[in-house]
């Protein structure tokens, strides 16, 4: 939820993104309050993936700013790594490990980079596991599980490095339908933890659910925001109201 005297965990300052001569981010401009949720929507192609990508590096911005928990992501590879260590990252494809059980999957990240030892990692990962409701699936191999299954397990290994922010880049669009709700239900309850999240989404009533405030962007850049409320009930641009039109309808 929005305090504004408490300053911003994310902040962006008109940040520009290139590749090649194609514009993909158009001085976007955006703070993000600690325990916000955040949900980002708009056409495929708007920059939405490539913007949440930035905050933890995956892509590289060309000007502007983005501050993460005081801290700026430039090119100092350790205010890459300390960013990183503080930001969870859920995406479309699962990225498991497929000859690690589920939860060697989850232990692997806080072992090697948090350096904890093995009885406190693997304690931490059982109970992430009963926390996304998989506890049952610990010595089972990812190929062995379903998408939705995959998906959890995916957000358990995120957690396990306690991070302060989670970023999902359209985490639930690989899934078949019946999994999806599974997937969404985990999201929904982690939102209600406190914690900050931005979540690429067309899932708009898990936006209706949780989210503190949407981001539409189209065409690199953040065209409105809103409450849900608002987005959903009286959006002021033009933009927003087809897309709006198309999805809602579907």
């Amino acid at each position: 939820m929005r305090d504004e005297t408490r300053p911003p965990i994310i902040i962006c300052n008109n940040v520009e993104k290139w590749y090649g001569t194609f514009h993909a981010l158009k001085g976007i401009n955006l703070e993000v309050q600690k325990g916000e949720v955040i949900v980002i929507f708009g056409p495929s192609g708007s920059g939405k993936s490539t913007f949440i990508r930035t905050i933890n590096r995956l892509e590289e911005h060309q000007k502007g700013s983005i501050t993460v928990d005081g801290l700026e992501l430039n090119s100092d590879t350790r205010n890459i790594e300390r960013i990183r260590m503080e930001t969870g990252m859920v995406f479309q494809q699962f990225n498991l490990f497929p000859h690690l059980t589920v939860l060697e999957n989850v232990m692997l990240a806080p072992m090697q980079v948090r350096k904890w030892d093995h009885a406190k990692a693997q304690e931490t990962a059982r109970q992430l596991l009963e926390r996304v409701g998989i506890p049952d699936q610990s010595d089972k191999y990812p190929g062995q599980l379903s998408g939705g299954q995959q998906q959890r397990v995916a957000i358990a290994r995120a957690l396990a490095m306690q991070p302060k922010i989670m970023l999902f880049d359209e985490p639930t669009s690989a899934l078949d339908p019946e999994m999806i709700k599974e997937v969404l239900d985990v999201m929904i309850e982690l939102a209600r933890t406190g914690m900050t999240m931005l979540v690429v989404t067309h899932e708009m009533g898990f936006a209706r659910a949780v989210a503190d405030r949407m981001v539409f962007f189209d065409k690199g850049q953040i065209i409105e925001t809103g409450t849900p409320e608002e987005v959903f009930s009286n959006p002021k641009e033009e933009r927003t109201k087809l897309f709006l039109s198309q999805i809602l309808t579907h």
